[in-house]
């Protein structure tokens, strides 16, 4: 494989969003740099989301470093391809330094104090390097999944288009956070019976005393804290309040955690629907509780407090508790896991830079000496992996790396 001769600041693993803006932000600063994508840009966002998947910050928030929203909705919802060709457009309109179809095999320690970045095009030497693939790119599934029925089509969330492209049947959703709720949401939309087994996620509404709910948890503060790992992202539709009432309403059967298959083949449901569900209901009350304080503290003129229809409408529970779903009996053919994911850095081969399990080892995007990661959903910020911190992410990279070089 051959050497390309030259020795660059930086190389930026990945072209996504998160990519592109440390790109952004590296060329601003006069640091040679290139962007290696194995694919094209933003490939995990046209390979990995549905068909009607919609962003779930609003438009003005929903913009690359530097840009700003001048559209005619504000606190709208952009569509998946929307938002590719948004980056995609900063990507192009800044001429960024961008090789697709370039995969970077690994990454090593060279002995020049700096790195090799291998690809099948050659070797590019490089004092730093900046891992932007994710962490969100390896979908994962519960032990148990091993143990279903044959016959049954289990899939992805991130592999789910639309309800289309289903066998007939019915369908079990697993998960009940953003995607797992959207996504059953959009298959009973098109006509198909749906089950969705819940988790301890709380929920919160989409708009409140007349604003966007990130609006008002950026303002008061609260997406700038940890978050804490006991419990899953909270269920939040891209464009209308998400609720378990409002799913259930739409005929979704909901059931409780699963927590096993007997040796039937059947799955066994936990007991604990209804505390899933009235924890949900608690975290949504607490949010709107904390902004009427926000409110009333900085004495706003916002709008009166209401409570959204879609958060008043009851829960239906089964009747009876269903304890143990057996597919075939319900006519149930595919299952959808949407239970969270985990990256691939089996090419970053630098100690140190990954944990034991092969996951980044990095605070606010600095790792070992001259390892970086960007647009990581990760514990430090309720808004980590969103394009929300985009900005601070790539300034921070740019001038740490500045100061090495």
């Amino acid at each position: 494989m051959p050497d390309r001769g030259e020795v660059l600041d930086a190389v930026v693993v990945g072209g996504g969003f998160a990519g592109l803006a440390v790109s952004g932000a590296l060329k601003a600063a006069g640091l040679s740099h290139v962007v290696f994508e194995r694919s094209r840009p933003c490939q995990t966002w046209l390979t990995q989301r549905w068909d009607s998947f919609r962003m779930n910050t609003p438009n003005l928030l929903t913009v690359m470093p530097g840009e700003a929203y001048r559209g005619p909705e504000p606190e709208g919802a952009m569509t998946r391809d929307e938002f590719v060709a948004s980056v995609l457009a900063y990507a192009g309109g800044r001429a960024l330094p961008l090789e697709s179809g370039t995969a970077v095999s690994t990454v090593e320690p060279d002995d020049r104090g700096g790195f090799a970045v291998r690809t099948p095009q050659g070797v590019v030497r490089a004092r730093n390097v900046v891992a932007t693939t994710g962490n969100l790119n390896v979908p994962k599934r519960p032990a148990l999944a091993a143990r279903l029925p044959a016959g049954v089509t289990q899939i992805d969330g991130s592999d789910y288009r639309n309800a289309g492209d289903l066998r007939p049947g019915a369908v079990l959703v697993v998960g009940c956070g953003n995607s797992g709720g959207q996504i059953a949401e959009d298959l009973a939309l098109a006509g198909r019976r749906v089950f969705l087994a819940t988790g301890r996620n709380g929920r919160v509404p989409r708009r409140y005393r007349g604003r966007d709910i990130i609006l008002w948890l950026l303002e008061d503060g609260r997406y700038d804290q940890p978050r804490t790992a006991q419990s899953g992202r909270p269920l939040l539709g891209a464009t209308h309040t998400l609720s378990l009432g409002w799913l259930s309403g739409l005929g979704i059967t909901l059931l409780g955690r699963l927590a096993d298959v007997s040796a039937g083949g059947a799955l066994v449901v936990a007991d604990d629907l209804a505390a899933n569900a009235a924890y949900a209901d608690t975290v949504s009350a607490d949010i709107r509780r904390e902004i009427d304080d926000y409110v009333a503290r900085q004495g706003l003129d916002a709008e009166a407090a209401t409570v959204d229809p879609a958060e008043a409408m009851p829960v239906r529970f089964p009747a009876p508790p269903i304890h143990e779903l057996d597919l075939a009996t319900r006519g149930i053919t595919t299952v959808i896991w949407s239970v969270g994911f985990s990256g691939d850095y089996g090419w970053l081969r630098v100690p140190g830079a990954t944990d034991a399990a092969g996951q980044p080892a990095q605070s606010r995007c600095l790792s070992v000496p001259g390892i970086y990661f960007a647009g990581l959903d990760s514990l430090e910020a309720l808004k980590s992996g969103t394009i929300m911190v985009a900005a601070g992410e790539s300034r921070r990279i740019a001038d740490h790396i500045m100061a090495r070089v």
